[in-house]
């Protein structure tokens, strides 16, 4: 769940990440198209080059000289197809978002999140992921487009983190209909919320207050996102009905 996945199913309806990531010629939008071949390669060479600059020099530090630089790739067409830094940082995450990770399915509702929340501290871990992590984070404060371009991919990257709690319902482990839209009728279940909530307190350590996270903290997000489920926090207007696995 951290940024190295993407599109799960390269879905209907597009997601914002894919929309984001559409056209590079013809005068569409610079840098954001998903094509193959060389291209492509063009288009990893610089997001690398991009996660690199931010980490070692910050948002107002990364220029365009420093990604020709890094990447290989001239100044010229950098500045033809991406326009400007905020141009260059939006697409490195657009292209973060366009992988093909998908969730956990250990067949257990609290084995899915467990593993999930344990993938967010095993990346972590890695100082490298770690610093372009918290990178992108500190640029988006410093950029709209990035800040845009971040949300597009956490939404995109929850979405697909839904087909946990969908899961769970089928197999009765929760006692309603997993959905996550707005309006949804009473007695469905806030999937989007539900997973965000694992990933909160992690991500709280690691960008906020600057605190290591393992295991043990991973364990303690699932019992309190567990805990908060089965007492129907996350089902829309009243408590979940008193069924098998939806209370505790």
């Amino acid at each position: 769940m951290t940024g190295d996945k993407a599109s799960s199913a390269a879905a209907k309806p597009r997601t914002p990440a894919e929309e984001a990531s559409e056209k590079v010629s013809g005068g569409s939008t610079p840098g954001t198209r998903r094509p193959g071949g060389r291209t492509a390669r063009t288009r990893a060479a610089v997001r690398d080059a991009v996660l690199a600059g931010l980490t070692e020099h910050g948002y107002p530090g990364l220029t365009v000289e420093y990604v020709a630089e890094h990447s290989g790739v001239h100044k010229t067409t950098l500045y033809r197809r991406w326009k400007d830094v905020e141009g260059l940082v939006s697409d490195a995450l657009a292209l973060a978002g366009e992988d093909s990770w998908v969730p956990p399915d250990t067949g257990s509702l609290e084995g899915d999140l467990r593993a999930l929340a344990q993938e967010v501290v095993a990346s972590f871990a890695d100082p490298a992921v770690s610093a372009s992590g918290s990178a992108m984070i500190a640029a988006a404060f410093q950029s709209e487009r990035a800040a845009e371009a971040l949300r597009a991919y956490y939404t995109e990257r929850f979405a697909r983190c839904e087909i946990i709690v969908e899961r769970a319902v089928h197999r009765g482990e929760l006692a309603a209909a997993a959905d996550s839209r707005p309006g949804a009728p009473e007695g469905a279940i806030d999937a989007g919320a539900l997973v965000r909530s694992v990933s909160a307190p992690l991500f709280f350590r690691l960008f906020i207050t600057r605190e290591p996270v393992d295991d043990t903290l991973a364990g303690q997000a699932v019992a309190a996102t567990m805990a908060a489920a089965r007492a129907g926090a996350f089902t829309t207007r009243g408590m979940v009905a008193d069924t098998p696995g939806a209370a505790p």
